[in-house]
């Protein structure tokens, strides 16, 4: 009996050191960089996601807004940071799209980022303000064409994804307006509404309320097929442009060489904030779609995303900056 005591004592006392040394993955707060100001899409989904990852990683993730050349400020703080996995950044389709608008990046966003995974879907849409005369995309086209320069067509940002699939509609349309930036979602929905600019096209997500109050209206949906909130707003290719396609998406990315066990783990977060089932529901009556990805399927969708983003800025015509 003394000698297996001796040996058990002698095996709990070998396991304790490696029990003891055990170190967290992450040992303070997070850093989750946006490239845009709060209120908009991707800021929704991550505040509704944040204490939900961060539960589940056991520290705190603090979003930090950083608007401004259309995510380039942000991106490149976060390609440069240090790859301990303590900074992370969200990924939109503008970032796919920002090399098609730029001569030089100040990043390359398919060799200076881990990539962790995707989050979200968001579907692009046509909307107008509701005084102006139109009830179809078919209408506004013939509206604007009747009027050349008459109108003017709201985005966010030059160098974004709204901003590509504005000038995208422009070409495709054939129609000439005036494209206005603004340099947020919010910004962007009051002119709308104030009637300064009569059309947008912008994520379907932070125009949901004002649809639903009255203050602008919806003509298209540019998603291969209609949301399941609005089942009434037909497509874009159902409402004459059928080849005009556009959506984007948000993902999470660290710097490149971070480590992968930090990469798994956030990962693991992602997945598991997602698969609540309230979150669901409310990123959907927001105008999301939950889809959660591997680091790899994100890995291999970011050059291909760069590759069909490019395509889309030589059909509207986009000359780089």
């Amino acid at each position: 009996m003394f000698g297996r005591r001796a040996l058990l004592g002698g095996a709990s006392a070998l396991a304790m050191p490696a029990i003891a040394t055990a170190q967290p993955l992450f040992t303070r707060p997070v850093r989750f960089v946006l490239g845009f100001a709060a209120g908009g899409a991707g800021d929704i989904t991550v505040r509704m996601l944040t204490p939900h990852m961060q539960a589940e990683i056991g520290q705190p993730i603090v979003v930090d807004n950083r608007p401004g050349a259309g995510g380039l400020i942000s991106g490149e703080a976060v390609a440069r940071a240090a790859p301990d996995g303590h900074t992370m950044y969200l990924l939109t389709t503008s970032n796919m799209a920002a090399p098609a608008f730029y001569r030089t990046m100040p990043f390359d966003v398919t060799r200076d980022f881990a990539p962790v995974g995707r989050m979200v879907w968001y579907d692009h849409v046509i909307a107008v303000n509701p005084r102006l005369p139109v009830n179809s995309l078919a209408e506004l086209i013939a509206y604007a064409k009747a009027r050349p320069g008459a109108l003017n067509i709201g985005s966010i940002a030059v160098g974004n994804a709204q901003h590509l699939g504005v000038e995208l509609f422009r070409a495709m349309a054939q129609a000439e307006m005036t494209t206005v930036t603004f340099r947020s979602s919010p910004e962007l929905i009051l002119s709308l509404s104030n009637g300064d600019v009569q059309v947008a096209g912008e994520l379907l997500a932070p125009l949901l309320p004002h649809v639903r109050s009255g203050a602008v209206k919806l003509l298209a949906v540019t998603a291969p097929s209609r949301f399941p909130t609005l089942p009434e707003v037909p497509t874009s290719a159902e409402s004459g442009l059928p080849d005009y396609i556009v959506r984007s998406w948000n993902a999470v990315v660290f710097p490149a060489r971070t480590p992968r066990p930090l990469v798994e783990a956030m990962n693991r977060a992602i997945r598991r904030a997602l698969a609540v089932p309230e979150i669901r529901t409310r990123l959907i009556e927001l105008g999301g779609l939950p889809e959660a990805s591997s680091p790899e399927e994100l890995g291999a969708m970011i050059p291909a995303e760069v590759a069909a983003w490019g395509r889309m800025a030589q059909l509207a015509g986009v000359e780089k900056q």
